[in-house]
């Protein structure tokens, strides 16, 4: 038996590298009967009599997990999203950092095409940069026109595995074709009738990218369903709410309707982003109503 981490998933079958060895697997019948799946990620134990006739035995125990894109014990998640074609959507990046947070991954933002933005745009987008700077979130900004900021990317990759997922046609294939040349992702342009990108990635993969680097290509999407957190935990995926909520009259405070609430004062003090507080309000009433028709 041998030790060894999942770094492709396709049709059935699981490639597993251990060392400079890699192995094609099938996972045991006896993880369908227990409802478990082997995930992208997975640290796992293996036996084969050759490469290409393994079978997954066990699976370690995992620090994360996401169900899309499906992946496991991942460091850090690139959030790719354009400033323009398609425009910059704020409440889907705030999805994107709640659904990180939820599951305690370290979000890095990468804006791409950033030498398309227009004059009239700017403003607002450097508003809306220094609203998630202040926060701190770390963030990138590339450009594949001008090959700006890949090398920066590719650097915070070093030592970590990360996921790269975010809406569709926003350069993401182009990013990762980028940090491997070899991948020669498919890549195609904005539909403008429906304003987004086509789907262009048809399974997860780790790819090397340094020597101690992965990254996993992931599916586009342009939606994204909340985590699974009672709407009282909502609070805790919003990092900009920290310096106050101890100070809030009541436990529990949902920072909405109560009294004497220090985050809604920080809000009108304007240390609080009042966009981010407005996308905090839809997801708590998008999580409650989601509750209520449970029962």
């Amino acid at each position: 038996m041998t030790e060894g981490t999942i770094i492709k998933a396709l049709s059935g079958f699981y490639y597993v590298k251990s060392g400079d060895e890699q192995v094609q697997c099938r996972a045991r019948g006896l993880f369908r009967k227990q409802g478990v799946s082997p995930l992208v990620g997975d640290h796992v134990v293996y036996e084969a009599k050759n490469p290409t006739d393994g079978y997954i035995l066990s699976i370690k125990e995992r620090k994360n997990a996401l169900n899309r894109p499906p992946i496991a014990n991942i460091d850090q998640a690139i959030l790719v999203f354009s400033v323009v074609e398609p425009a910059l959507d704020c409440q889907l990046l705030d999805r994107f950092l709640v659904y990180m947070e939820a599951h305690s991954i370290s979000p890095v933002i990468c804006f791409t095409k950033w030498d398309l933005i227009a004059e009239d745009e700017t403003e607002w987008i450097h508003e809306r940069l220094e609203a998630y700077k202040k926060i701190g979130y770390p963030i990138l900004f590339t450009s594949s026109l001008n090959q700006e900021g890949f090398p920066e990317l590719r650097k915070i990759m070093d030592n970590r595995i990360s996921v790269v997922t975010g809406q569709s046609g926003v350069g993401k294939s182009t990013l990762l074709n980028y940090l491997d040349e070899s991948l020669n992702i498919e890549t195609q342009a904005i539909s403008h009738a429906l304003g987004r990108g086509k789907h262009t990635t048809r399974h997860v993969e780790l790819i090397p990218v340094s020597e101690t680097g992965y990254v996993a290509d992931t599916p586009g999407f342009s939606s994204l369903e909340l985590p699974d957190l009672e709407p009282i935990e909502l609070e805790r995926c919003f990092p900009e709410f920290d310096a106050y909520r101890a100070s809030c009259r009541f436990r529990g405070c949902t920072h909405l309707a109560e009294p004497n609430c220090r985050v809604k004062q920080a809000l009108e003090e304007g240390e609080i982003d009042q966009s981010r507080y407005e996308n905090y309000k839809v997801f708590f009433h998008e999580l409650t109503e989601r509750l209520r028709n449970k029962y």
